[in-house]
């Protein structure tokens, strides 16, 4: 990519204000001044910025542990979102959010500059597991909740569930693993069979789990090849 272009993308500036940068041998490229804008760059190159190393990564995943009373949206005008969160130097990216959670509900989100990735994970045909810890009251029929259930979408349109798989943990809290990711569908699987969830937490996208050494809120950059399905 020209070296206008990433840094550019990376909001340091216009284009012009990059030209006049590298006039200004504030830019380097693997400790050289380049003053050529069209000058190629890829990713095992070091670029600094007035002496300050530019990160660039051609992609990159984060695992975020998504607190409550945060919206899993770009941009909302009222509440604070999952981007919000993040800062330097990913928060230069154009980012996506690989599934969405409401807004009480907390726990793993995956967020990448890959759009390819992201449709990826969230592509129904992929069939991708989501495994979220539930705690619940009322009492639970583990049979009926693993069946194929008839629930109403966002659209409040009628579809069946494709299933799921759950593990019995103690008295009102269990894990329970699905394959899609339909507006409220955990809650609403749970209220067919005559439960509430009371608390629900994503723990697991694919093979990708939450580290639970991480505090809600934060975030750390994982291996983008980890996520594999």
């Amino acid at each position: 990519m020209r070296l206008d272009k990433l840094l550019s993308n990376l909001k340091y500036g216009s284009r012009r204000e990059i030209r006049d940068y590298c006039k200004n041998k504030r830019v380097k490229v693997n400790d050289k001044v380049i003053t050529d804008v069209s000058f190629d760059v890829s990713e095992k190159d070091v670029i600094t910025f007035d002496e300050i190393e530019v990160f660039h990564k051609d992609t990159f995943l984060l695992m975020l542990n998504k607190p409550s009373g945060v919206v899993s949206a770009n941009k909302d005008n009222l509440h604070k979102t999952v981007i919000d969160l993040i800062k330097e130097p990913y928060n230069r990216y154009e980012l996506n959010i690989c599934g969405r959670l409401d807004i009480d509900t907390v726990g793993l989100v995956l967020i990448t500059n890959d759009g390819a990735l992201m449709h990826k994970i969230i592509s129904p045909k992929n069939d991708i597991d989501k495994t979220y810890y539930v705690e619940y009251s009322g009492t639970i029929d583990k049979t009926a909740l693993e069946s194929p259930l008839e629930l109403l979408d966002g659209n409040n349109e009628l579809y069946r569930t494709k299933g799921s798989k759950v593990e019995i943990l103690g008295k009102n809290e269990c894990n329970i693993t699905i394959s899609e990711g339909k507006f409220h569908e955990v809650k609403r699987m749970f209220e067919k069979i005559g439960c509430k969830v009371t608390y629900l937490k994503r723990i697991r996208i694919g093979n990708v789990t939450l580290d639970e050494s991480l505090n809600e809120g934060d975030y750390i950059e994982i291996d983008y090849n980890m996520f594999m399905c």
